[in-house]
């Protein structure tokens, strides 16, 4: 059988999403460099930022660039300010958070809640999705989607959080399915209208890791690899080739686990010394001798030591260098076997960097193979929120797929 030819407008059609992502991602700012990116004409571009613009997603302005540029003047695209949202939510150890985020990563409201996290999930995820409705009514915006971001491992495609460690749930919760639920409890419609809206589920570092690659300080890297703390322990994430990488099962990349001290502490995974629990808030408020308190609020508590007594207090320096070297020899492992080209770091992994960035790239020249861990760019993350803004790229994923179908135009 011949294969039948697309007409015009539905190769036009094909290239919505992918002129999309580009002006939601920051890498076509004109329509010239959006001609360039699908490799289409002109005319063909010209349409499908028209056609975009039509769906209230982005702004098309014509108005000559700045006086020097030279040949002719491109028209100029951004992602539309008034436009519609998804709403994100994020559980942790502290509490949640809830946000409605527009395309290109910006946050347009949030709020957080509670300071404890009850052991009924449904409580917990009808609690923020209520701040997320009520958020929803008092912007009027539409929402197209939503991501919910907790901390731990999600299976797919169950959408089960396998092993909340830091959270009263009982493992395997089915925090999509209730995430879903209690989005149509609190009357949040799809983006049709028609239908009840599904709601997604990650990781919170997968989420990160997404968020940095997209809007943050991974942009423009192909492999890039995340590490960072939440409020407790420690967790990786990977973007390959610009895609986020999650295994077969969602599984992928537990760098929590890796050991950086055979005689170190005793870790939730059954072995000893993991990078889990020798270089969280936990393990650094404990080297620097600082009673840790509750769990609540670890990780600003940790933050804050590390900014105000590292230069003045030896305690504080010592600790911070000792889970700087665990660090560095991690980190060095995980470039030997995953060769990435740039590496994001999060928590209080992003603060030991910026407070000795030159002590932690010499522990990995140090253990790397070829010296090549010493040479690969180290940043800390730069977004705030990132892991909410992370959930919130979930929801927008299907509208990056296939703006019309998600919106049911």
């Amino acid at each position: 059988m011949t294969p039948t030819r697309a007409t015009k407008p539905e190769r036009g059609r094909g290239a919505l999403g992918p002129a999309l992502e580009l002006v939601h991602t920051g890498r076509a700012p004109t329509r010239a460099v959006l001609t360039a990116e699908l490799g289409v004409t002109r005319a063909t571009a010209g349409a499908v930022a028209a056609e975009l613009e039509a769906l209230g997603l982005i702004t098309v302005d014509s108005r000559p660039t700045a006086a020097g540029s030279q040949g002719r003047p491109s028209h100029r695209l951004s992602v539309n300010p008034d436009g519609p949202v998804v709403l994100a939510a994020q559980v942790h150890a502290d509490g949640f958070r809830a946000a409605l985020v527009g395309l290109g990563g910006r946050i347009v409201a949030t709020e957080p809640g509670r300071l404890t996290v009850e052991a009924d999930p449904a409580q917990v995820l009808a609690e923020v999705v209520g701040v997320g409705a009520r958020l929803l009514r008092e912007t009027g915006r539409r929402c197209l989607g939503a991501g919910l971001s907790v901390p731990s491992a999600v299976a797919e495609p169950e959408g089960t959080a396998l092993n909340p460690l830091h959270l009263p749930w009982p493992p395997g919760v089915p925090v999509r399915e209730i995430f879903t639920r209690c989005l149509a409890e609190a009357g949040i419609p799809g983006p049709s209208g028609d239908a009840p809206m599904v709601g997604h589920a990650a990781n919170d570092i997968n989420l990160v890791a997404l968020a940095e690659h997209r809007h943050g300080a991974g942009r423009g890297a192909r492999d890039l690899l995340c590490v960072a703390t939440a409020h407790r322990g420690v967790g990786g994430a990977l973007v390959l080739d610009g895609r986020l990488h999650t295994g077969s099962s969602g599984l992928a990349l537990e760098v929590g686990h890796l050991t950086v001290d055979p005689n170190g502490r005793s870790c939730h995974c059954g072995g000893r010394g993991c990078l889990d629990v020798e270089t969280d808030p936990l393990a650094f408020l404990e080297a620097a001798g600082r009673e840790p308190g509750p769990e609540t609020g670890m990780l600003r508590r940790a933050l804050d030591l590390l900014r105000t007594e590292y230069a003045a207090d030896p305690a504080v320096r010592d600790a911070a260098h000792l889970l700087t070297d665990r660090l560095g020899l991690g980190l060095a492992g995980l470039v030997n076997i995953l060769d990435p080209d740039r590496i994001i770091l999060g928590g209080l992994h992003g603060a030991l960097l910026e407070v000795d960035a030159e002590r932690l790239h010499a522990v990995m020249e140090e253990r790397s193979l070829w010296g090549r861990s010493g040479t690969v760019p180290v940043l800390a993350c730069a977004l705030e929120h990132n892991s909410l803004v992370g959930a919130a790229e979930l929801a927008w994923q299907p509208v990056l797929d296939d703006p019309m179908a998600a919106l049911g135009s």
